[in-house]
């Protein structure tokens, strides 16, 4: 017998970043299922595992840096499956890389990535994920060791394998997207990716040929002297999860620290820039 399930449908603004934190927050509740919407998330609670104050100690709720409201619902049985199909399609990047669910078809793309679509975030719907997929099918990686910092469902860490880089090292905050990435990386059969849970303090005595950051604005600055001092002579950096208007202090960063601005991809306001060591 399936349990039933409290349904909350926020609203968030702005939505990528409130989105994040607000996850990040309700994770360490006993919310279990989160799906992005159009205009921010949905997150699931076992009704037997809710209660009214379940929202509490939810501190982004209270800030006045986001606007978020939101609705509940209580829902019989899920259909969990019925409920990814709906709200997440496959991503064709270029006609090169296809990132797809496993109840998708299979494509004739070159890359085909299978993601379990538990959370949207890190599917590869966001631009930036996009963007930085770009980067990795147009670099040639072979042999790098590569860092996926921030590596949510490790699509990046996983294409970046299945373009020849290795060993990879795949760190994120999350347990959940730690355990995901574990999940997914043995899903596409990678044999060189670690996956790590924590943040930039692990990167104490390891060196990388490549680096990939796509995490946001204020934890890419803050963590960047980190990356460099981990990049080898000649290494790539790649970064993106912030805006065009945010160019000028990332880029800032980065060339005090000594790297060379390369090129720039942009997605609607989201932007990736790549540098050099």
């Amino acid at each position: 017998m399936q349990n039933n399930y409290i349904g909350y449908h926020f609203s968030v603004e702005p939505k990528e970043l409130g989105s994040e934190i607000l996850i990040a927050e309700l994770g360490e509740t006993a919310f279990e299922s989160f799906i992005e919407t159009q205009n921010g998330l949905s997150a699931y609670v076992q009704k037997e595992l809710w209660n009214e104050n379940i929202l509490d100690d939810i501190q982004i709720l209270h800030s006045e840096e986001f606007t978020i409201s939101y609705t509940i619902e209580e829902i019989e049985q899920v259909n969990w499956n019925e409920e990814w199909e709906k709200n997440f399609e496959p991503i064709d990047i270029d006609g090169i890389c296809q990132i797809r669910a496993p109840f998708h078809e299979k494509n004739d793309a070159q890359y085909d990535i299978v993601i379990e679509p538990k959370m949207s975030f890190g599917t590869g719907h966001h631009e930036t994920t996009y963007m930085m997929a770009q980067h990795l099918l147009e670099t040639d990686v072979t042999g790098m060791k590569t860092l996926d910092m921030g590596c949510g469902t490790a699509i990046l860490a996983i294409l970046a394998e299945m373009r020849g880089a290795q060993p990879i090292d795949a760190i994120d905050i999350d347990n959940w997207c730690y355990l995901n990435s574990i999940e997914n990386a043995e899903r596409n059969n990678c044999k060189h990716i670690t996956v790590y849970e924590g943040d930039a303090s692990l990167l104490v005595d390891q060196q990388y040929d490549l680096i990939i950051a796509n995490i946001n604005r204020n934890i890419l600055l803050n963590d960047m002297q980190a990356y460099v001092d981990r990049l080898n002579k000649g290494g790539i950096l790649l970064l993106s999860g912030f805006y065009e208007e945010d160019i000028p202090f990332i880029d800032a960063s980065c060339t005090e620290k000594g790297l060379t601005y390369v090129k720039k991809f942009q997605k609607n306001n989201w932007v990736s820039l790549k540098y050099v060591n």
